[in-house]
């Protein structure tokens, strides 16, 4: 019995198989499965579905206080409009009256007198910082009444303009003549903002 089944299996591995033992080994081998590769290749084939399964994960950007989550636009805030003589917007209509007839304690006072333009526009944009910093209110900016085609008339002019450019602006609350005792039409009260606590 031993010698017919090696013999029979020689002849499966020959191909000399007869059609119903072929027939019979079909249906054997149908409902078998091959056997796992062993070793480091079969190990990794099994990793890699799992990992392919699990996309990888993007970091999400840790919330910043005080900064937009990306994708989406920080509201833009618009800068402040320009400021005219008696302007009062952001000032309180008591605080604005006696700012107006020179009630407020003055700070500091800077004298324009005797510079020309570009040292002025220099003296008035570090005096403006430097009291900012050092958290004045009421500050008055001297820059004489002058004649129209004058140095003096030049700076009543400027002085103004400089106020409003947008380093001066985000200072700046409101400005105003000056009442005839610290000046009149030749200096500017100029109320600057309240320094906000840096916490």
């Amino acid at each position: 019995m031993g010698s017919k089944k090696s013999g029979g299996k020689d002849r499966l591995s020959k191909g000399g198989a007869t059609p119903e033992e072929q027939d019979l080994w079909k249906e054997v081998m149908r409902d078998a499965k091959p056997l796992k590769k062993k070793g480091r290749r079969a190990n990794l084939a099994d990793e890699e579905p799992a990992q392919a399964a699990a996309p990888a994960r993007k970091a999400s950007p840790r919330a910043v206080p005080g900064k937009a989550a990306p994708g989406k636009a920080a509201a833009a805030k618009p800068p402040p409009g320009p400021l005219e003589h008696g302007s009062s917007a952001g000032i309180d209509k008591r605080k604005a009256a006696r700012f107006r007839r020179g009630k407020l304690d003055i700070e500091a006072t800077l004298d324009l007198h005797g510079m020309v333009r570009a040292e002025a526009h220099r003296a008035l944009d570090a005096f403006l910082e430097r009291c900012e910093a050092q958290g004045k209110r009421c500050v008055l900016v001297i820059t004489g009444k002058g004649l129209s085609k004058d140095e003096g008339g030049v700076l009543r002019q400027e002085v103004p303009r400089w106020l409003n450019e947008p380093a001066n602006r985000a200072r700046v609350l409101s400005f105003d003549y000056a009442q005839q005792r610290h000046g009149g039409m030749g200096a500017l009260y100029v109320l600057l903002k309240r320094q906000r606590d840096p916490r």
